[in-house]
């Protein structure tokens, strides 16, 4: 284990941030470790399990899943072109800046992990091309996140965006000195200096540039950055373990007799959104009835509503989502 030492001036201060979401890229990347981990939190083997429970998302993620190995391997570096900061702005902005990366840049990333792990003669025979094969790694790599990502996306957007509202609070009570001492033990605040549990030794001098942190759901025990000091600086972290949906917690009936059998059914209804109308034709209830118990679940944090026109349209929170969990046998969500 080494310590990757991030120095900030008064300007890096005031320039930090946490990124509204996950960056799907990086996801992509982590998850590939995911993969690999032998001693799997119980969040991961769900979502593994369901992976190979499906023959569709394996033959769909099976050529992503090959440049991953060979560019993301069990090494201390993979190089910097796979996770583009472009992606902040979606997945697809991502890809197409994965797609203009210049050959002159891939080859020299590819040199920089054979230092670190063997490159397979495949890929090797793909880099000797004139242009560098990015647009074959980018569909690969669309594929793997149709596949392993996006069906997924229903678990992973709230646990991130629960973790991100649990930063923000330290942000809005004690600035971004109170936000970064949030993140012990994995990170420790000694002003002016961010020292962060990292699997090598290194040092990263912000420069005014200020860090971005990125929430990530399949980012484990220690956060990872570029390698790159000259990139724009960011951080990705594990999210709060308490945050990620655990299987095996809710059973038969459990919702149902925590909140009872009327209530979950129109709970159940939310999902998805629904008009109050349409809550109480999904639960099979009157319309009374039904804005009832939508008025309970909302003071409860389990719905929330917005007014779309003359309708109010009633949506799961995360909080409420968390409570159905995947459906019950399932092993992982469905996909929408």
């Amino acid at each position: 284990m080494g310590l990757l030492r991030i120095h900030f001036t008064a300007d890096d201060l005031a320039r930090t941030t946490v990124a509204a979401g996950a960056d799907p890229l990086w996801e992509v990347v982590l998850s590939r470790f995911r993969l690999q981990d032998k001693d799997k939190a119980p969040a991961f083997r769900s979502w593994e399990r369901g992976l190979r429970e499906s023959p569709a998302r394996l033959s769909g993620m099976a050529s992503g899943l090959r440049w991953l190995t060979a560019l993301a391997p069990e090494a201390p570096y993979f190089p910097d072109f796979l996770t583009p900061a472009a992606a902040r702005d979606g997945l697809e902005a991502g890809l197409d800046a994965l797609r203009a990366t210049p050959s002159r840049r891939f080859r020299h990333e590819l040199e920089l992990l054979a230092r670190h792990a063997p490159i397979p003669a495949w890929l090797g025979a793909l880099a000797d091309r004139p242009s560098a094969p990015v647009a074959e790694l980018a569909t690969a790599l669309a594929g793997y996140h149709a596949a392993a990502i996006a069906p997924y996306h229903d678990l992973i957007q709230p646990a991130v965006e629960a973790d991100r509202a649990w930063r923000a609070g330290h942000l809005l009570n004690s600035g971004v000195e109170g936000l970064l001492s949030s993140m012990k033990p994995m990170m420790r605040w000694r002003s002016p200096v961010l020292e962060v549990d990292y699997s090598v030794d290194r040092d990263l001098p912000l420069r005014g540039r200020g860090l971005t942190l990125v929430p990530s759901y399949f980012c484990r025990r220690v956060p990872v950055s570029l390698a790159d000091p000259d990139l724009p600086p960011v951080l990705i972290y594990p999210i709060d373990a308490a945050f990620r949906w655990q299987p095996g917690e809710r059973t038969p009936g459990s919702v149902e007799a925590l909140i009872g059998a009327t209530r979950a059914a129109v709970l159940q209804a939310a999902d998805g959104g629904a008009t109050t109308t349409e809550l109480a034709r999904r639960a099979g209830v009157s319309l009374a009835a039904a804005s009832r118990h939508a008025k309970v679940l909302r003071e409860a944090g389990l719905i929330r509503s917005v007014r779309r026109g003359p309708a109010v349209l009633n949506l799961l929170t995360p909080l409420g989502s968390g409570l159905l969990g995947p459906p019950l046998g399932s092993g992982a969500p469905a996909s929408k």
